[in-house]
């Protein structure tokens, strides 16, 4: 049963979760609606080399993709990299107290900012908690496969809270 919450998701929490568990299913368990900035779009179209995510990325058509650029404050442009700025600014505008970001600079402007913040790491504990089949462990050694980082410190928390 999806949680009365909605989220604004950034790009790094989609490729992780995508990494991590093959999907994006994960999301609409958890979330009544999942909102996806127009900059984050175009983000994961670019696709690196390998165009990695796209296809799962286009498979699910629950996600709220924008399909026109934020307005963003000068503060958020000119602080943090498009779409934890996009992420951010879309959460403020639309009123959403929950933003999903991995990179410390976006995640303390969003604190800042008065957002609650969660990330890769957090949606697969939450999921988990909920009874969710997964393991962490694998998650993380799959997210670092493909070139995710995470620091020695959230891989122990993650294990820490996970029991594993």
């Amino acid at each position: 049963m999806p949680n009365s919450k909605e989220l604004v998701i950034n790009t790094t929490p989609i490729l992780a979760l995508i990494a991590a568990v093959g999907s994006l299913d994960i999301l609409p368990i958890l979330y009544c609606r999942v909102w996806v900035p127009w900059e984050v779009c175009r983000e994961i179209h670019a696709g690196g080399s390998d165009g990695f995510a796209i296809p799962e990325f286009e498979r699910a058509g629950w996600l709220h993709k924008q399909t026109h650029p934020v307005t963003l404050s000068s503060l958020l442009q000119n602080s943090l990299d498009l779409g934890e700025a996009a992420v951010i600014q879309l959460a403020l505008q639309q009123g959403l107290p929950l933003v999903a970001i991995d990179e410390t600079v976006g995640r303390r402007f969003a604190r800042l900012s008065g957002l609650t913040v969660t990330g890769s790491i957090g949606i697969l504990l939450r999921a988990k908690t909920l009874g969710y089949p997964l393991s962490i462990t694998e998650a993380i050694r799959r997210m670092r496969q493909r070139g995710i980082w995470l620091s020695a410190k959230v891989v122990e928390f993650a294990l820490r809270e996970a029991g594993e």
